[in-house]
């Protein structure tokens, strides 16, 4: 009959199912077995894998390499809800010494890791300077996204654990701090690897000045928004509706305007979710807001883990044995060896230091700062840095979503 024709099977929505499909089952199978969801982020990616490999038919999505803007604005987009969720959690500033950890993990660990990741891929993988430059400055962050399970709690919810603590406000901040490299990466491929010619405006200008203004443009955005949500008007405030819309429209001004005047939005929006914070402290819509944020965080976070296990087996069809070798070292030797040299003459126990030091995934802000670079610059060994920046993912989220329930349950026990 003439009106089948309308109801004939779409590769589209079967894509949609299995989409849907994956992330009930990597949601639900940890539960199943051992009462975690970290597992939920690497099953995804390889439920995800498996789908492209075994379905023949479903749709292919654009290839980050050839394709990088729609990745870049979906990671981009998960990484802001993210680190303004991350700014939220943090109930109390003070004593200020317990930043101490968290200063001395992005002023040490993270330059010494992107040197050594730099050093490594020169002289192990062949990498151009500024490639290598790249993929340190893109595997060094620890992700805001795919760490939610190593930070500390809601609002309100009290008992900030010092490794949780310094786990959150790493991630939260480090991702606008590796920017600066991300540039450097950039300007190395365009100019060459003449620090005398661009060496002083790229530490006034995208070291310090973009730093300081994205710090200055979050602060400003959060005692702005503040007064909008809990001030005015005093008989009809709009933090008494509940409605995160207002906070989340915000907080997507408070990026576009940083970018705008050039500063770096992520600094930006962690540094607005931690000034609303302040702000009427023991008020429910804070949590509210928090709960809101997360939830679009983790829909966000699931459909680009899916997508990433789709294209995986594309981007690792290149993989060689010193891939391998690279990503070994940065997971098991170079982040934990930086963080235990950040972490030294600090108030944290060995366990404590320990687990701080291991638990650094890397996930989607290293997608977008990939995208980022490649979008702005075709770089001579991006096929190379997509293999590695691929297994890295991988390999991290496996290794840290099947042991981080055990680490911080032992932590609990001291």
């Amino acid at each position: 009959m003439q009106h089948e024709a309308f109801f004939t099977l779409s590769s589209y929505h079967v894509a949609l199912a299995v989409v849907g499909a994956i992330v009930i089952v990597a949601r639900w199978l940890p539960r199943l077995i051992s009462k975690r969801e970290p597992v939920a982020a690497p099953l995804m990616i390889l439920f995800g894998a498996g789908a492209t490999l075994l379905l023949p038919g479903l749709p292919v999505l654009p290839d980050p390499r050839q394709t990088p803007l729609p990745w870049e604005l979906m990671s981009e987009l998960t990484i802001i809800v993210a680190l303004f969720a991350a700014g939220m959690r943090i109930d109390s500033l003070q004593p200020w010494k317990k930043w101490t950890p968290t200063l001395r993990m992005l002023a040490i660990a993270m330059p010494l890791t992107i040197f050594t990741v730099t050093l490594l891929g020169v002289g192990l993988a062949g990498l151009t300077v500024a490639g290598a430059i790249l993929l340190g400055a893109v595997l060094a962050p620890t992700d805001p996204v795919l760490a939610s399970d190593v930070q500390v709690g809601p609002p309100h919810e009290g008992s900030e654990h010092p490794v949780r603590f310094t786990l959150s406000t790493e991630a939260g901040l480090n991702d606008g701090l590796a920017f600066p490299f991300v540039y450097l990466g950039l300007i190395v491929a365009a100019e060459g690897l003449n620090p005398a010619a661009w060496g002083l405006d790229w530490i006034l200008w995208d070291v310090f000045y973009r730093i300081v203004l994205g710090v200055v443009m979050g602060w400003i955005s959060g005692k702005a928004l503040g007064y909008i949500l809990f001030t005015v008007p005093k008989d009809a405030l709009l933090a008494e509706t509940g409605s995160g819309v207002i906070a989340f429209a915000a907080v997507l001004m408070c990026y576009g305007l940083t970018e705008i005047v050039e500063g770096y939005g992520f600094i930006a929006v962690a540094i607005l979710g931690l000034t609303l914070r302040r702000i009427e402290e023991e008020h429910h819509f804070h949590r509210r807001l928090h709960d809101f944020c997360e939830s679009i965080e983790d829909a966000l976070t699931a459909l680009l883990l899916v997508a990433l296990g789709s294209v995986l087996p594309l981007l690792l069809a290149d993989l060689s044995w010193t891939h391998f070798v690279v990503t070994i070292v940065l997971l098991m030797v170079i982040r934990p060896v930086s963080g235990w040299v950040a972490l030294l003459r600090t108030d944290l126990d060995l366990r404590s230091r320990a687990v701080v030091s291991v638990y650094g995934v890397r996930g989607i802000g290293s997608i977008y700062y990939l995208c980022y670079a490649g979008n702005h610059l075709e770089f001579i060994n991006e096929i190379q840095l997509w293999s590695l920046v691929g297994l890295v993912i991988l390999l991290s989220t496996i290794l840290h979503g099947f042991s981080v329930g055990w680490a911080l349950d032992r932590l609990n026990k001291d």
